[in-house]
C-alpha cells in the first residue's frame, strides 16, 4: 500500500527539536535499509496540511554532525510519503547580510566535510548501501521549485528573509577557527553549518526536492563586528529562538502555497 501523501517534511536543526504547533501528532519510528533515523518522526497537521518532523541531532540533541545517519533520515521520510524537504540548518554568518537572527534560503553550498557516508551508493561498516551507482547533477544543489516557494511564502507571510547565498559545510562539531572561516570567505561562503552536507546530495540522489533555509545563531570566527567575540551555546539558543519566532506563519504560508 502506497504511504500517506506528506506535504512537507521539515528537518530541525539546533535549538530546533520540535514543532510545537503541530496538531493531531502521530509518531513513526521506521528502519531503513541504511538503518534507523536520527529519533521518532512526529506527523501531524498545520495549517490544514500534512507535516512531519525529524530533529536532525535527536530530540535530546545527542548526536554529533558527524555521526548522524543522513541517508536513514531521509530515507525513513521518503518511504512515509515526504517528496518535498524543508532543511532548518543553524549556522554562522560570515559575510555582512547574514548576522545573528538573520533567515536565509540559500542557493549554493560548498562541502568541507570528509569522512561522512556521502551517498546512497557507498556500502558503510554495517553493508548498508550500495546498488547501481549514479551521477546526479548537483550543479544547483537545491530545489529551485521549492526554493522560490520558500522565498514567495515568506514575503507573502511578511516575513524578512535573505534570497541566496553560499552554504559552507564544515566537519564539527567544534566551531571554526578565524583562518577557516577567512579561507571561506576568500572561497565565496556567506554561511557556515556543520549539517548541510552530505544531506542535500543525498536528497538528490533519493530524488527528494530539498531546500534549506538557515537560521544564523552567530557571527562566524572573526567575522563580525567584534572580531574577539566569543560564542556561547546560551547566545546561539536565544538568536534561534528569536529567529524562528515566526517560523510556524512561514509554513501555513508554505504550505498554503
Amino acid at each position: 500500500m502506497e504511504p500517506a501523501r506528506i506535504d512537507l517534511a521539515v528537518i530541525g536543526g539546533t535549538g530546533l527539536y520540535k514543532l510545537a504547533q503541530l496538531q493531531d501528532v502521530d509518531t513513526q519510528q521506521p528502519v531503513t535499509r541504511y538503518g534507523a533515523p536520527s529519533g521518532p518522526i512526529r506527523i501531524g497537521t498545520l495549517g490544514g496540511r500534512r507535516v512531519a518532523f525529524l530533529a536532525r541531532h535527536g530530540e535530546g540533541h545527542s548526536l554529533p554532525p558527524h555521526q548522524i545517519n543522513y541517508r536513514a533520515n531521509l530515507a525513513a521520510l521518503q518511504a512515509l510519503g515526504a517528496q518535498r524537504v524543508l532543511a532548518l540548518n543553524t549556522v554562522g554568518g560570515i559575510t555582512e547580510r547574514y548576522g545573528p537572527r538573520v533567515l536565509a534560503c540559500p542557493d549554493q553550498l560548498i562541502d568541507y566535510t570528509w569522512g561522512r557516508v556521502s551517498t546512497i551508493c557507498e556500502v558503510d561498516a554495517e553493508g548498508r548501501g550500495g546498488g547501481e551507482v549514479i551521477h546526479v547533477d548537483f550543479g544547483e544543489p537545491y530545489a529551485r521549485s521549492l526554493r522560490q516557494a520558500v522565498i514567495a511564502a515568506a514575503a507573502q507571510a511578511n516575513v524578512a528573509m535573505v534570497d541566496g547565498g553560499c552554504y559552507g559545510a564544515t566537519q564539527g562539531p567544534r566551531l571554526e577557527t578565524r583562518a577557516e572561516i577567512a579561507r571561506m570567505r576568500r572561497d565565496g561562503c556567506d554561511l557556515v553549518g556543520m549539517t548541510g552536507m552530505p544531506e542535500a546530495g543525498l536528497a538528490r540522489e533519493l530524488g527528494l526536492d530539498y531546500a534549506c533555509l538557515a537560521i544564523v545563531a552567530n557571527w562566524a570566527a572573526g567575522a563580525g563586528p567584534d572580531p574577539d567575540e566569543v560564542i556561547t551555546l546560551q547566545d546561539v539558543l536565544d538568536h534561534v529562538a528569536a529567529a524562528t519566532a515566526e517560523l510556524p506563519r512561514l509554513l501555513e504560508t508554505l504550505l498554503t502555497r
